[in-house]
Formats: C-alpha cells, structure tokens, sequence
C-alpha cells in the first residue's frame, strides 16, 4: 500500500517508537514486498532442492533462515509439481522467524495454539523428525482445514489438529507439552505495506482490543507448558503493549518465567524497554514486520505433583492419558482384516501395533502419547492410513505424502517434465511404457522420486487413486 495511506494517528505512534529511523520506515512502503517459499528439510535437503529445480528460475537465500529463500514475484510456485510433492510451503520471509528459533527436539509434545494455515506448524512438524507429537490448534474450524491439508502435504505424521479455545486446551493438557508457540491475533501493523486490508481491521480493533486477546491466549498457554519447557510468543505487529507489554505482563504473573535472549542476526533489532526480544521491521531486512520473544518455564520440587488431578472417588490419576491402545488390539486389527496386514507388509516402518487403531472405518497410526480425551474436536488424530471398505482396504493421500521410494515396495517415478505427472494430479488414468510396466497392486505415483500419492496397477496402466480434493485445477 501507499504510505499516504496510512492513518494519521499510526504514523504520530510509529514516529515516537522509531524516532531517526521513522523516514527509511516510511520510504519501505514505496517498494514491493517480497514471497518466499521455505523448502521442507523432512523430505529434501536444501542443496539437492536447489539442484532440482529449473533453469530460469532463481532464488535467494533468506539471510537468517537456512531452508528459507526469496522467489520472483511473477512465478506461480503453487502451480508446481514439486508443490504437491511437498517439498516447499509458500511463506512471507519474516512469518519464517518463530518456528525457526522454537528449539523443537524429536520425540518433544509440541503445541501451536493459532497454527492456520500452517506455515508455522509445518516447520515444527519438520523438526520432530516423526517422534513425539505436533497438536495444531485453530479456534476456526474452517482454517482448520487448510492447516491440516497443509500439514499433510508436508507428510508429517506424528499430528493432530484440533479446532478448540486455548481455555479448552488448558483444560485438557494441563503442564503437558515441552514446547508452544503462540503466534498471536494481533494488529497487524507488520503486514501494513503487505495487505491494506489490515489497516481497516486496525482501524476497526486496535491494540488495546487485541491486548488484552493476547494475555489471555498466552496465559493458557503458559498452564500447558510443562516446568523446563519453552514458549515462544510472536506477532507481526510493532504495538510495543502487543509486544513487549505482553511479555512484561506474563514476567509477572508467572515468576516461574524467565525470559531467554535471543541473539540477533543482520537487520534484526532488540526490543524496545525489554533487550533479549527481536524486532522486524521492513527499512532493515527484506520482508514485512514481526516481534519474537522466547520464555522459558523453570523446573520445580512439585512438578510431578502438579501433574497429578483428584479424581470423583478420592484417588489421583495423571491428567493426561495415554489413548494408544495395548499392542494386541494392533495386532487384532491386522488379522481382522488381511487386506489391511498385506499392505501394512509393504511399508517398510516398524510399526508400534499398540498405536494402530480403527474408528468407523478408517485406520489411524497414532502419534507416541496421544491422549485419551473425548472432549476435543479433533479433525486429525494422527496419520489417517486408509479407509476399510467391505473387507478392501484403501490407502490413504496422508500416507502416500508420509512415504517414499525408500520405504514403499512398490512405486514408479515420472520425470519432472513427463506431461504423465499432470494428468495424474488431475485424476487421470495414467498408461505406462513396456519398461515401465506390467505393475499390479497398490503403487506410490512419484516425480522425481518424491511421493505424489497412490494408484492401482492394472497391467500396462495405472487407475488413479489420488485424493479427489486436491487434484490440479
């Protein structure tokens, strides 16, 4: 948008915040904003990303980022084969930082508490490795949606999404989880340059009215940090109560709090009145406006004890349960259903029986520690496998984008450039060449050695099995 556009009362604020850096702020709104794309290091490393991909098109490294990378404004990278594939997530370059500094470790319970439409959670999905377990929340179910398509895409199994208030959350998974991150509703004052539509809502609700949101959300958010976790709280606006004003607040409320210094990168700058922060602002770096801030909570004698609920007949339970079910009822599902046994024989994964479950038909691989709540509304409980359809089985979209050529007995590769991998993203049945053929059985369709998702060999030709839903348009 054009700086003459901004209210008045925004440009007074940000002249008092910014002082001698106010003009070269004002100046950024006369230049473009920028796109990024942040490749997934779960399926491709960096340098073998950047190898693959054609001549003609150049990135740019995001300086602080090490799988993130600027691309031109005029490519349409959702309208890639290697996007389906998975194996990038369109993303603003700044939006990049809160994931990026979260120290996820595999095997931790990490929670994203405002995760639509995923760039974040894909990220914190990438860094477990498959171990331990990603809950990504969306109060609106909707947004909810995308950010679960989004996550698989990605092929990040140990997941599940719900579409809950952080208030439900905190009463479900009390000192729960090793890491969070709350990317909060803000103002937006960040993305001003970006999305003129964000100056309206501003104009609408300004931070006094999201303040107090955010304190709010945080503050649950520290109830299901367990003691020796990390938090990290973020936001794309430059309101210093929105920012550092809610970081003071949290300090306070919650001594068991400490706040951890972030180091600072090229162009980044310390927080205003609270050093240990990072602030983004467009004169400095190549992108739009965040804040970050990485809170730690400290151990405690009565960790266990806080853990531990009063039950109605006088005894305590942990309170969280694990829901995965003992390895005989695995084991059970198998030989109930000897079509779904002979396909799980083609994966090649050591599978935990006691985590492979049935719900009305569909088949789910559950993340390590799921917990046992009926109270939530979970639109993903871990990786959905397949469908059981009158004794067949029907692998899942989920499950192909979890797979590869590596661990899948099965599976054919198509170039890049073979007009074969548009016609299978649009549905088609696909033929195959005498060296490529006769297959029979279930296949994983890939491009150049990436999974794409599943078809049915018939001899020479290939019935299509990819997920109706998100076909190429």
């Amino acid at each position: 948008m054009n700086r003459m556009e901004l209210p008045e009362r925004y440009i007074e604020k940000m002249r008092q915040l910014l002082g001698d850096e106010f003009s070269p702020y004002l100046d950024s709104f006369e230049t473009p904003s920028v796109n990024g794309l942040r490749v997934n290091t779960g399926k491709v490393d960096v340098e073998h990303f950047l190898e693959m991909l054609p001549s003609g098109l150049n990135l740019e490294r995001v300086p602080w980022i090490e799988n993130g990378f600027y691309y031109p404004q005029e490519e349409r990278l959702s309208k890639d084969v290697y996007y389906y594939a998975g194996l990038y997530y369109l993303q603003e370059p700044s939006a990049m930082t809160p994931a990026s500094l979260l120290p996820v470790e595999p095997g931790d319970m990490v929670l994203d508490v405002c995760a639509a439409p995923g760039g974040k959670s894909t990220e914190l999905g990438v860094k477990l490795k498959g171990r331990g377990m990603l809950v990504a929340n969306d109060i609106s179910n909707s947004r909810a949606k995308a950010l679960l398509k989004n996550l698989e895409l990605f092929g990040i199994p140990n997941i599940c999404v719900t579409s809950e208030t952080p208030e439900k959350l905190a009463g479900v998974f009390p000192e729960f989880f090793d890491k969070i991150l709350v990317d909060a509703p803000c103002s937006g004052e960040g993305m001003f340059r970006r999305d003129k539509d964000m100056v309206k809502s501003w104009l609408e609700k300004g931070p006094e009215y999201y303040c107090q949101l955010q304190r709010e959300i945080t503050g649950q958010a520290v109830e299901m940090l367990k003691p020796g976790g990390y938090l990290l709280y973020s936001t794309c606006t430059f309101d210093r109560e929105e920012d550092e004003g809610t970081i003071e607040y949290l300090l306070e409320r919650y001594p068991e709090l400490e706040l951890v210094k972030l180091p600072l990168f090229d162009g980044a700058v310390d927080g205003i009145g609270l050093s240990g922060c990072i602030r983004l602002f467009p004169h400095r770096i190549k992108g739009e406006g965040h804040f970050v801030a990485l809170l730690h909570k400290k151990k405690s004698d009565l960790e266990y004890e806080w853990r531990m609920v009063a039950q109605d007949d006088g005894t305590w339970r942990d309170s969280v349960r694990n829901l995965a079910g003992k390895p005989s009822s695995g084991r059970r599902l198998r030989e109930q259903e000897p079509e779904l046994s002979k396909f799980l024989d083609m994966v090649d994964w050591e599978f935990d029986d006691g985590r492979l479950v049935e719900k009305n038909g569909s088949v789910y691989y559950l993340p390590e520690g799921f917990p046992e709540n009926s109270r939530l509304r979970f639109l993903r409980t871990g990786l959905l496998m397949g469908e059981l359809k009158k004794g067949r089985f029907e692998p899942g979209q989920a499950l192909a984008m979890a797979l590869s050529p590596e661990t899948f007995s099965q599976t054919i590769s198509f170039e890049r450039g073979d007009e074969r991998v548009i016609r299978y993203l649009k549905g088609e049945t696909i033929s195959l060449t005498e060296s490529e053929g006769p297959l029979k059985g279930w296949c994983l369709v890939c491009v150049d050695g990436f999974a794409l998702g599943f078809a049915k060999g018939t001899g020479m030709a290939l019935k299509n099995k990819y997920y109706p839903g998100w076909r190429w348009q």
